[in-house]
């Protein structure tokens, strides 16, 4: 059975003393949280002083990006070893925001997965489509283009080790929110995709989370749904209160 797991991406907010104030909002409810697996991704200004705050809990750390680069002259970079000092577990790769505005390409994104794999760190693998895409009648073409570039080449035992988050663009930070059967089907083609490449097997224990404007309210419906296991969580993860509520929503 697929563990739920619930990840906020913070994007760039919160200063190292409002991180501060956020985490130990979250430590009152989850430090000992053994249901789900709960990770937070604060921007990297703030990422050594939040380890510190999640030392002795069960909350997870986790990066916004990494670079495919061990090291050297890469002006704005962070590579795994700077993440695993600070005790990261796990990096998010390929968002949409990261592809639109940065124009990550699926093959920058599979070095990136890759590396984090080979270095063990555990790659969230953001896949979507946008407005125009679903529209047209092309977010399965969409997804699945980005599902195998962005995951070309991963064994299935490397698989145990990664996370898909399934984002629709136009959903994310617009207040619009896939239905549950809308998200349903398009984590089910996900999962559909990857046992093509690597075996049933390995698809079923592959966790695929919903990242698109999930919140408290609709939150319990779409982690009700069978090939959704979890959230890739923005704006509301910038509050204590509304990230424990869709945390407790997949309990």
């Amino acid at each position: 059975m697929r563990k739920k797991i619930i990840a906020g991406n913070w994007k760039m907010n919160k200063t190292v003393a409002e991180a501060v104030a956020l985490v130990e909002g979250l430590k009152i409810d989850l430090a000992d949280c053994m249901d789900v697996e709960v990770v937070v991704c604060p921007p990297f200004t703030a990422l050594k002083t939040v380890s510190d705050k999640l030392e002795n809990t069960q909350i997870k750390l986790g990066s916004q990006n990494m670079s495919s680069e061990d090291d050297g002259a890469y002006t704005g970079e962070i590579s795994h070893t700077m993440l695993k000092e600070l005790f990261v577990k796990y990096v998010i790769l390929g968002h949409s925001e990261r592809r639109e505005y940065y124009k990550e390409t699926d093959f920058w994104v599979n070095k990136k997965v890759k590396k984090a794999l080979e270095k063990n760190l555990r790659p969230i693998v953001c896949v979507g489509e946008k407005l125009e895409d679903r529209e047209a009648g092309n977010t399965e073409k969409v997804v699945e283009e980005q599902v195998r570039g962005s995951l070309a080449d991963i064994t299935a035992a490397q698989f145990e080790n990664v996370v898909v988050a399934y984002e629709p663009v136009w959903a994310i930070g617009t207040g619009k929110t896939a239905t549950s059967e809308q998200a349903q089907e398009v984590h089910k083609f996900i999962r559909s995709i990857i046992a093509d490449m690597v075996g049933q097997k390995a698809a079923d224990g592959l966790r695929i989370q919903y990242g698109g404007s999930m919140k408290a309210a609709n939150a319990k419906e779409l982690l009700s749904q069978p090939d959704i296991d979890g959230g890739l969580i923005g704006g509301a993860a910038l509050d204590a209160r509304s990230f424990i509520d869709i945390v407790k929503a997949g309990m």
